[in-house]
């Protein structure tokens, strides 16, 4: 037998019936927001007649039901709290061959093929110093009360520093004045720490951290081919190395806690450029 091909136009959707007042009159308890059904004895059963009912009532529940939320973007490394996020967009600026999450391709030599000079590493020695003094210079001031957090970490590194530059002068080595690359990055942090503390925070996390682990290979290597292999003090920390770092991810995620999430963003948003100064200061050591 054929199929009707008559259409069903839009005015045959619902039968033209009439309801009793009762049904419009009923409110309409608890209803389910899924399909439009209703838990058992939510309506007298007499209020309910044909197929329009069912879907007059499918219509009701539908327009009682609450809008669908929007999920809420969750960022890479979020649910760890927000030095994760950081560690995050960190690794992705690092080339392969530096991390394994890294996405950066590498325009310079690795550093296993690097040929330093005492004079070079002296500079990066230096102008690491201008950095590391003035870090520790804007916590002890504290324009913003929570820069105190920062004080007295364990991962202050000027001592260590003075230390070395005093064992190379000892040496005979005559010790450089700082160059552009540590003192220009020390007016931006000065900058910041006054007018842009979450950018602020976003250079003092990767300077720090950044040391603690590519810094250490990087002055192993670099000892290995100057210095007969004598560890500076640079690389030295008094206590665990990972429960100072623990200490510090503990203190950052707990000052983040009352940023907004632009103010996490703009944070992020720094790390380029954090790279781009940390980078400038590292290269000086082929110089």
């Amino acid at each position: 037998m054929a199929s009707s091909s008559i259409p069903i136009s839009q005015s045959q959707a619902f039968p033209t019936k009439t309801y009793p007042k009762a049904f419009l009159s009923t409110p309409l308890k608890n209803p389910s927001p899924q399909f439009g059904v209703f838990p058992s004895g939510s309506l007298p059963m007499t209020s309910v007649r044909g197929k329009g009912a069912v879907l007059v009532v499918a219509a009701a529940a539908a327009a009682s039901s609450p809008a669908a939320e929007i999920p809420k973007k969750r960022y890479p490394g979020e649910a760890k709290g927000f030095v994760e996020e950081m560690r995050f967009v960190a690794m992705k600026l690092h080339t392969r061959d530096q991390a394994k999450e890294g996405e950066k391709e590498s325009d310079a030599q690795p550093i296993g093929k690097w040929e330093p000079s005492v004079e070079g590493y002296l500079r990066f020695l230096v102008d690491s110093k201008v950095v590391y003094d003035t870090l520790e210079s804007i916590v002890e001031k504290a324009v913003y009360p929570w820069y105190v957090e920062f004080r007295n970490t364990g991962l202050e590194r000027s001592e260590k520093l003075a230390k070395d530059l005093e064992w190379f002068k000892e040496q005979g080595y005559d010790i450089p004045e700082p160059s552009a690359p540590g003192t220009t990055y020390a007016r931006l942090l000065e900058e910041l720490a006054e007018n842009d503390p979450q950018a602020f925070i976003c250079h003092f996390y990767n300077v720090y951290f950044a040391h603690s682990a590519g810094g250490r290979m990087i002055g192993k290597k670099v000892a290995e081919k100057i210095l007969d292999n004598k560890e500076l003090e640079f690389y030295k920390w008094d206590g665990e190395l990972s429960q100072l770092l623990q200490n510090v991810r503990e203190k950052l995620n707990r000052v983040a806690e009352g940023w907004s999430r632009e103010e996490k963003n703009h944070c992020l948003d720094e790390t380029e450029k954090s790279f781009k100064h940390s980078g400038e200061i590292l290269r000086l050591i082929l110089s």
